[in-house]
């Protein structure tokens, strides 16, 4: 038997996505040469033209659906577990920190936040990643790590150094994006003195960089099993 959230009924389409799907079929037959995301840019257009009666009938539609699936809900969920129901909650709570943790990084985009500094190994795989050998691109980072790993500090020297001023541009970039993110009140999103701080000293640069490179070897280890 597969997980309760397999057998959960399905929420019922909103009016608009009902639309959407129900128009599809026409308007891919009438524009093929329209990409997916122009044709439901067009669809969308004819829904906003609709007149209010016609997206009641929609309307309607998706009424009856709900009051269905919420009678199925309450029965679907009235035979679970206790362990289903928690282990439903539990699901329910990861999907939403996923779709949080999304939503986060979109805004972080948006407002333009720096990127965050390189260090001297995703610095040299970046450089070397379209020469090096390998079928798969998991292949190519394990040629590159064992080559990284058998470099000596002269070798990787060039590499650090690189990583060291992408540092400083990051910091430099990081206060001046926090000034306007204080202009716009936004000063939930500036890090506190302290982590600046920690963040600013060469020995927190070099575990980081460090921890980057276990991570890595760790990925590619996974990938072998």
């Amino acid at each position: 038997r597969g997980s309760a959230s397999e057998e959960r009924p399905k929420r019922p389409l909103t009016a608009y996505f009902r639309f959407l799907k129900e128009s599809r079929p026409a308007f891919r037959q009438n524009n093929p040469e329209m990409s997916n995301m122009e044709l439901v840019k067009k669809i969308a257009s004819a829904w906003k033209e609709l007149p209010a009666s016609q997206k009641q009938v929609y309307e309607e539609a998706r009424k009856t659906e709900w009051q269905k699936y919420s009678e199925q809900l309450a029965a679907y969920k009235a035979q679970l577990t206790p362990a289903q129901a928690a282990a439903l909650k539990e699901e329910r709570k990861k999907r939403l920190a996923k779709r949080r943790s999304f939503r986060a990084k979109r805004e972080m985009t948006v407002l333009g936040k720096p990127k965050r500094p390189r260090s001297g190994f995703n610095i040299f795989v970046s450089e070397n990643y379209q020469e090096s050998e390998g079928a798969s691109p998991v292949a190519k980072l394990k040629q590159l790590f064992d080559a990284w790993r058998k470099m000596s500090s002269s070798q990787k020297q060039p590499y650090l150094q690189l990583a060291e001023d992408d540092k400083v541009r990051y910091e430099n970039e990081m206060k001046s994006w926090e000034a306007k993110m204080a202009e716009l009140g936004r000063e939930d999103l500036i890090r506190s003195k302290k982590s600046r701080s920690k963040k600013s000293t060469t020995e927190t640069g070099k575990v980081k960089a460090s921890s980057r490179e276990s991570k890595a070897k760790s990925k590619l280890k996974k990938s072998e099993e």
